[in-house]
């Protein structure tokens, strides 16, 4: 395992702690500065918003600098914000705060997910990835509760200046131990960017969004990523008012979501580069299923246990394939379409809590936004099926390099993959080839369930 991709975990499992921490601490914030809790949520749909604006903005501009210095300044940034929230004076600058950092998010996961993949072998960059994102899971496992633990405890400000001091260490992760070989970008000067101006570099990453490839697994990540969350957001009456949970049981039931999370995605990473469609086709399945029974399930205590971890296992073996099917088809010009891609985890987060609140809102039980997931990732399989077909459809001469690493439809031949873009000019060191790295948010977490949102 490459030790840069330690430091990508690092910085994501910063990142996972402090979206979803603020979530448990809403009363304490609320209290401090006055203002209910209905208004301190805007410290959490800010950051969603945030999320969104802030990836195609901070992804165009990386494809002027070098991945290595570009991941360097989100994370110089990500710190930034959590320290003007730790110090915030009035609730106006904490919700600043907030969305300073949440600006970071989305090109972290997208650029970082580009760095991991060139690290190691082409059979071996989902492993990668789910890798870096294993770090976002662990947070929901750790980083979460500690965090709200903290806060609870020595005051919110703590928790935000402790998560500071996260993102301190991912900078200094991310400096010392990302190779430059890493930021096979324009700014790099490698064969992808040599040669093609700034209007070029970006038409080539807005022409990625005329595959269709692409705009199917986005889709399927909106939906399948979705499904998760409808069922995730409302979490608390559900285990409360359906299974006969107190109130104090449901932070470790989401830590057990968590405990899932952690081992789907890592499963999810290491099959997806041997079978990415049957690994997303068998997840999918199987997490429409998980949500559909558990409106049955969540009726009794140990059922529904055992129900929401498959939840997060199921949902977080799709993250992994997702995101390198964003990339095995866009390997020429992959940044923005990476970064918007986890921009497309947060839309369906909420989209799917919005779809939840409105089935609870019309009546029908505690339970009912689990069939809303499952009718979500059921759309997403449609979408699967359909990106299959196409793929049946595809000329002889587009076949496959390899399975799970498709090129665009009406190539002459397989697109270039990402780490044989970058080693076409910067030779890889052989380490890093045969380095083994094992598994990414996205994220759920016990603190998005107990205020009604959520996103990767």
């Amino acid at each position: 395992m490459p030790l840069a991709l330690l430091a990508l975990a690092v910085g994501a499992f910063g990142i996972g702690t402090t979206e979803f921490v603020i979530m448990g601490l809403l009363p304490e914030v609320a209290a401090d500065f006055g203002v209910s809790v209905p208004t301190a949520g805007y410290l959490a749909s800010g950051y969603a918003v945030g999320v969104l604006l802030g990836a195609p903005v901070f992804a165009i501009l990386g494809t002027r600098i070098p991945h290595k210095r570009m991941l360097m300044l989100l994370m110089g940034l990500f710190v930034l914000g959590n320290l003007i929230s730790a110090v915030a004076p009035v609730f106006g600058v904490m919700l600043a705060g907030r969305v300073v950092a949440s600006l970071a998010h989305g090109a972290f996961f997208g650029i970082g997910s580009i760095v991991a993949a060139g690290l190691v072998a082409p059979h071996r960059k989902a492993a990668a990835i789910s890798l870096m994102f294993t770090g976002l899971t662990v947070a929901n496992v750790v980083g979460v509760p500690l965090g709200t633990l903290l806060g609870q405890q020595a005051g919110w400000r703590v928790t935000f200046a402790a998560v500071a001091a996260l993102g301190v260490l991912g900078l200094a992760g991310v400096a010392a131990l990302v190779p430059q070989q890493g930021a096979s970008d324009a700014g790099s000067g490698t064969a992808r960017g040599a040669g093609r101006g700034t209007g070029s570099r970006i038409r080539s990453e807005l022409a990625a969004f005329r595959n269709v490839q692409v705009l199917l697994a986005m889709g399927m990540t909106v939906l399948g990523f979705g499904g998760v969350f409808a069922a995730l957001t409302y979490i608390v009456p559900m285990m409360t008012q359906a299974a006969g949970y107190a109130d104090g049981s449901v932070t470790w039931l989401l830590v057990l979501f968590g405990v899932g999370m952690v081992a789907g995605n890592l499963v999810g990473g290491r099959f997806a580069d041997r079978a990415l469609l049957p690994l997303l086709f068998t997840a999918l399945i199987a997490l429409a299923v998980a949500l559909a029974v558990f409106t049955l399930t969540a009726h009794d205590k140990a059922a529904a246990a055992v129900t929401l971890a498959l939840i997060g296992a199921f949902g977080f073996a799709t993250v992994p394939p997702l995101q390198k099917r964003v990339l095995d088809q866009t390997a020429e010009a992959p940044t923005l379409a990476s970064a918007m891609n986890i921009g497309a985890f947060n839309l369906g987060n909420a989209l799917a809590a919005w779809l939840g609140g409105l089935v609870l809102g019309a009546g029908f039980g505690p339970t009912s936004p689990n069939l809303v997931g499952a009718a979500l990732t059921a759309g997403a399989l449609v979408l699967a099926t359909a990106s299959a077909l196409l793929e049946r459809r595809r000329p002889t001469g587009t076949a496959r390099a390899h399975e799970g690493s498709p090129v665009r439809a009406g190539s002459a031949s397989p697109a270039p993959s990402v780490s044989a873009v970058s080693s076409a000019s910067q030779p890889t060191p052989a380490s890093w080839a045969s380095s083994a790295s094992t598994a990414p948010s996205v994220q759920g977490s016990a603190a998005c369930s107990s205020a009604g949102t959520g996103n990767v």
